[in-house]
């Protein structure tokens, strides 16, 4: 069985995050307005940020999304890499958003 689309992970994993009480998630889009490298989903869980790089299993973040994953986590927002919705929610769980 082949894995999942990187696609067809951010879906499943914004219906997990839009799902939560007290939880507003996005897509962030690579647009000309955007910033290069800036993490697929953006969102706030309760006053708490957070940033999550999507990822195919066996695919790792570029120098440059690590880059950028590491100013968000500076500015203080929760910041991790996930392959499926059981990470999204552990992410949230092991920071104390859920």
């Amino acid at each position: 069985m082949k894995p999942p689309l990187e696609k067809a992970i951010v879906v499943a994993v914004l219906r997990l995050l839009n799902g939560l009480p007290g939880c507003v998630a996005r897509k962030r889009w690579g647009t000309g307005m955007g910033i290069s490298g800036d993490p697929d989903i953006s969102g706030c869980v309760h006053g708490r940020h957070f940033e999550f790089e999507v990822k195919r299993l066996g695919e790792v973040p570029t120098p440059l999304q690590h880059k950028r994953m590491e100013e968000w986590r500076t500015a203080g927002a929760v910041v991790g890499v996930v392959t499926c919705v059981d990470e999204a929610r552990a992410l949230l769980r092991q920071n104390g958003m859920l």
